[in-house]
């Protein structure tokens, strides 16, 4: 039996996107922004209310990045989506964080994470929250790779489980997409 719990922001797995940018005067901010994902081939769209820092700066800069949260930097990761940059300038230094400028775009790699989407602004509207970026390049330690792929093994994203507020750790390999089904055809 199923039970109803109305309209609710549920969905599994929820990213744990680690949004960057850099400030009018060239310092690196970061948001935790659970609310977002791959909406076209290039393209990450996310729902980010215009009071943030972070879209302050991308908005003047018109360029961002996108890292993935581990677990090794969960409590990082919590951190920067508590604190505001409105409030906390140092909030990016304070989490731990280091920047190193990004090959293709006007923002921040953080070090520490190590696996980024470098994204152009392509539009951003108030009223919706509604943000979208082109990918223009995807980034990766050579640690979190293997066969010159990521390893989702090595990378240890997490994911925010919005029911309970809790960080998960993906992994567990069950199955291999495009290719188990064809045994139902």
């Amino acid at each position: 039996m199923r039970k109803d719990f109305g309209a609710k922001p549920w969905l599994y797995p929820m990213p744990v996107l680690m949004i960057a940018s850099y400030g009018a005067d060239g310092t690196p901010n970061v948001m935790n922004a659970a609310w977002g994902g791959i909406s076209e081939e290039a393209e990450i769209s996310m729902c980010l209310s215009a009071e943030h820092k972070t879209v302050e700066n991308i908005l003047a800069r018109r360029a961002f990045t996108v890292s993935v949260g581990t677990a090794d930097y969960a409590t990082a990761c919590d951190y920067v989506g508590i604190v505001s940059g409105n409030d906390t300038a140092d909030k990016f230094v304070r989490a731990g964080f280091h920047a190193s400028p990004a090959a293709k775009v006007d923002a921040p790699v953080i070090d520490e994470l190590p696996m980024a989407l470098e994204c152009e602004l392509v539009s951003y509207d108030a009223e919706s929250c509604r943000m979208v970026g082109r990918i223009v390049n995807v980034s990766a330690e050579e640690s979190v790779l293997t066969d010159g792929k990521i390893d989702p093994a090595k990378l240890r994203p997490i994911v925010y489980d919005p029911v309970n507020h809790d960080y998960l750790v993906l992994g567990e390999k069950v199955g291999n997409a495009f290719k188990d089904g064809l045994q139902l055809k």
